[in-house]
Parts: C-alpha cells; sequence; structure tokens
C-alpha cells in the first residue's frame, strides 16, 4: 500500500494544500516553506489509528493549538487521503479532527463496497466481519479515528490493511547522534523521532541481520566489520562498533563514532523494518557527499514508501530523470503564507534544464527566490 494523495486543510501552514506522492518522494524548497510541517502531517495522520494524540503532542512539546493554522479562523483540521491497495485498489480517507475532543468528529473510509462511516456519534461499518453491517452509538471515549479503538476482529481485511499501514509509518525527523548514540533498555522495533533508541532496533533486527547490514555498508565504509549491541546492567543496550584498520582490529563505543555512520546505519536499519511509509527530514545532514549516492539508492530501492527533505543538489544528482520527474516536489508559500506543491520538473523553465542537465544540476542552476513568479504565471493560466 502507497498514499498516493494528500488534501490537507487547516494544518499549520497547510490551508487548501494537495500533495501527490510518489513510491519515493523528496521534497525541495526555501526555508520555512512547509517541508517538515508536510513530515509532521503525516506522522499526525499516522498517529490517528495509535489513538495518542495527547502524547504525541507532549513528544514535540506542542499543545493542541500550535498546530491549527494562523491563517484562518476555522476551528477543525479537515484531511482526505488516498491509498493505493497492492491489489490495486484506492482506498480514499476523509476525516474532520476536532481539537477539544483530540478526536475525528466525523470520518469516512470507502473502499469499493467496503465502508467505514461515523457521523453524529455514530460508527457504521459495511459489511463487518460476520458480513453483517456494524451500526452502533458511540458510547466510549478516544482520540484520533475510529480505527484507534475498533478491534481489528470486528474488521473487514480491506479496512485493517489500511490500519496496518498508517500504524506503520515512522517519521525520523531530523535525525541527532546524540540521540542515536544513546543507550537505551527500552524495545524498540523502529527508531524513535530524531533517531532515538539506535541500540535496541539493531538489538530487535538480530545477529544474522545485523551481519547482512553491516556487509552492505561496507560498500561505503570499507574498514566496518560489524555491530555489536552490549547487555548491561538493568537490561540497558548500548552500540559497539567493530572495525578494522591494517589487520587491526578495533572496537569503539558510540558515543566516539563518527555522526555520519552512525546516521547511515539508522537509515539502513530502517529499510529493515517492518515499517510501511519512512520519514527523514534533511536526508543529507551529517552525511559525506561521497556516501550520498549509496544512501539515495538504498532509500530509492527500499521496499517502502520514502519521503525525505533536503537543500542539497547532491540528493537530486543521484537520481534518474524519471525518478526526479515523478518524486521531487517544490514547496513554496503563497502570499497568503500557505504552502504548495508543485512537481519541480514540471515547471517549464526546470523541464527545459532536464534536457540538457542532471536534477541535481538544474536544482543548483535555478534561483529559488524568483522560481514563484514563474509557477503563479503557469498556474494562473491553467
Amino acid at each position: 500500500m502507497q498514499i498516493r494523495t494528500l488534501n490537507v486543510n487547516n494544518f499549520k501552514s497547510l490551508v487548501d494544500f494537495k500533495l501527490d506522492l510518489a513510491k519515493f518522494t523528496c521534497l525541495i524548497g526555501l526555508n520555512g516553506a512547509g517541508k517538515s510541517t508536510v513530515l509532521q502531517f503525516i506522522d499526525f495522520l499516522a498517529q490517528q489509528v495509535r489513538g495518542d494524540i495527547k502524547g504525541w503532542l507532549r513528544t514535540r512539546s506542542w499543545d493542541a493549538k500550535d498546530i491549527f493554522s494562523q491563517f484562518t479562523e476555522e476551528a477543525r483540521i479537515e484531511f482526505s487521503v488516498c491509498l493505493k491497495q497492492d491489489s490495486g485498489e484506492l482506498a480514499t480517507w476523509e476525516a474532520e479532527f476536532d481539537p477539544v475532543g483530540l478526536r475525528c468528529t466525523r470520518e469516512r473510509i470507502v473502499i469499493d463496497d467496503t465502508t467505514l462511516e461515523v457521523h453524529a456519534e455514530r460508527v457504521r461499518v459495511q459489511p463487518s466481519d460476520q458480513g453483517r453491517p456494524l451500526d452502533q452509538e458511540i458510547a466510549f471515549r478516544y482520540e484520533g479515528s475510529i480505527l484507534s479503538q475498533l478491534r481489528e476482529s470486528t474488521l473487514p481485511p480491506r479496512l485493517v490493511e489500511v490500519k496496518r499501514f498508517c500504524e506503520n509509518v515512522n517519521s525520523l525527523g531530523v535525525m541527532s547522534p546524540e540521540l542515536l548514540r544513546q543507550r537505551t533498555r527500552t524495545p524498540a522495533e523502529s527508531l524513535g523521532l530524531g533517531g532515538r533508541g539506535l541500540p535496541a532496533v539493531l538489538h530487535k533486527l538480530g545477529a544474522m541481520e545485523r551481519d547482512a547490514l553491516a556487509a552492505h555498508l561496507r560498500k561505503a565504509y570499507k574498514q566496518l566489520r560489524g555491530m555489536e549491541i552490549k547487555s548491561l546492567r538493568r537490561g540497558w543496550k548500548k552500540l559497539d562498533i567493530q572495525e578494522e584498520f591494517d589487520g587491526t582490529k578495533l572496537v569503539t563505543d558510540a558515543h566516539h563514532v563518527a555522526d555520519g555512520l552512525l546516521r547511515l546505519i539508522a537509515v539502513l536499519a530502517e529499510t529493515q523494518t517492518e515499517h510501511r511509509f519512512l520519514l527523514f527530514d534533511e536526508i543529507e545532514n551529517g552525511i559525506n557527499p561521497e556516501v550520498v549516492e549509496f544512501v539515495l539508492d538504498a532509500l530509492v530501492s527500499a521496499p517502502q514508501q520514502v519521503l525525505v527533505t533536503t537543500h542539497s543538489p547532491l540528493i537530486l544528482n543521484y537520481l534518474s530523470d524519471d525518478v526526479a520527474r515523478s518524486g521531487v516536489i517544490y514547496l513554496y508559500k503563497t502570499r497568503k503564507g500557505h504552502t504548495r506543491a508543485i512537481p519541480f520538473f514540471s515547471i517549464p523553465s526546470i523541464a527545459e534544464k532536464l534536457t540538457v542537465m542532471g536534477p541535481g544540476e538544474a536544482f543548483a542552476d535555478t534561483d529559488l527566490t524568483h522560481l514563484q513568479d514563474e509557477i503563479e504565471a503557469v498556474t494562473e493560466g491553467k
């Protein structure tokens, strides 16, 4: 399953915002254009089916009012999502999120003849597990989507697939070396925001998977020999990196390992998890230019859908023209402060450059501060 289209209204700068997503999508644009906000919204969307909006806000040190747009007077966040299932069927999910109750007071999911609808404090599912409609009053409290509380055994398989996909979205934000280095004792199947929990994730992968990961990493870091997870007192886990230089083997605590290597380990480790959609903010941050191509190849070929943001032309330069055309999206803000998205290589002047330049060269050769005038001329002429 993949997310194909997002429509969002009233989430920070996302006002009447639409974004088409590919299997690999790269967001570019000036600082403050809304790239991180898009990642935050997708994480917010995933949190709807996890059912802990308060915890999600607390993790980011936000209040509910912080996620609402300052450009409108609307009291709810509206969104619609189009997802393409592995079978080729399209699923649409529309909802209104209420900041007071921290839940979707209205939502509707439609997949062919399968529907889930919440309206006027009632929930209806057609068909249910027994093939009969589920139609009942909502007599319990919950946060986010009603999917967070309905047992999978009561849902038709198509709705279960939507729920599981959203549960398996993982947003890492900008990965912090300090968090990647931290020891952990909490079991984890995925990295937390900022990269927290790397030793636990590598421990969960197991020795064989870690060895395979190290073998893959040796293509970029030839001296790397392995990653060892040591168990300490009271269940704490620490990460050691094994290297070899001219026949001499070294074991280095993660606290003394280069930032770029830790980030690279984290990125590749996430591609080995059960997650379905991975979000990385500023993917090039702290990674040597010499290994950028290695990182991009891993993400473009990953089994998961992937969304990254970048300010670096190097990232685009290692994308094929086809991937760049379908996946590189330029974000900008209108004069009202609303974020807008447009495929970068659909802009006439940029499309022309791509005929003689690589994607990264076309990006580097463009003055983004003046690009909005051309975009407005194109979009107003449609």
